[in-house]
């Protein structure tokens, strides 16, 4: 059975820190691309990031550029997002996900973990 499971996430002040992480299981990590989508209360998923099956090739969304870096580690089976700087705004359910593509559309990811909350405070 495959698995996804985010961890990191919580409440932090703005302008502070969160690496969350993604540990994958049941599937060959090392086969797909990895994506990070968020979603805030009443608002449809938003494209966060995605990094290619190597790592040699990552995307990110303007909102975020320049503050999170998406990363994967495949000897452990995990995809990371730093995230810097954050802002109110940031303040969302973050959702891991496993593809086949590196692309910033949701339906190109087959598996997806159930999410970790990121609360930023003003």
């Amino acid at each position: 059975q495959v698995q996804l499971l985010e961890s990191g996430g919580g409440l932090v002040q703005a302008g502070g820190s969160l690496r969350l992480s993604c540990a994958a299981s049941g599937l060959t990590f090392s086969s797909y691309a990895m994506g990070w989508f968020r979603q805030a209360p009443g608002k449809e998923r938003e494209f966060v990031a995605t990094i290619s099956t190597t790592g040699g090739s990552t995307y990110s969304s303007n909102s975020v550029k320049g503050r999170f870096t998406i990363s994967r580690d495949n000897a452990k089976n995990t995809a990371f997002l730093q995230m810097n700087s954050l802002k109110p705004e940031d303040s969302a359910v973050y959702f891991c996900a496993a593809g086949y593509l590196v692309a910033g559309d949701p339906t190109l990811f087959r598996y997806w973990g159930q999410g970790t909350q990121v609360t930023v405070s003003s």
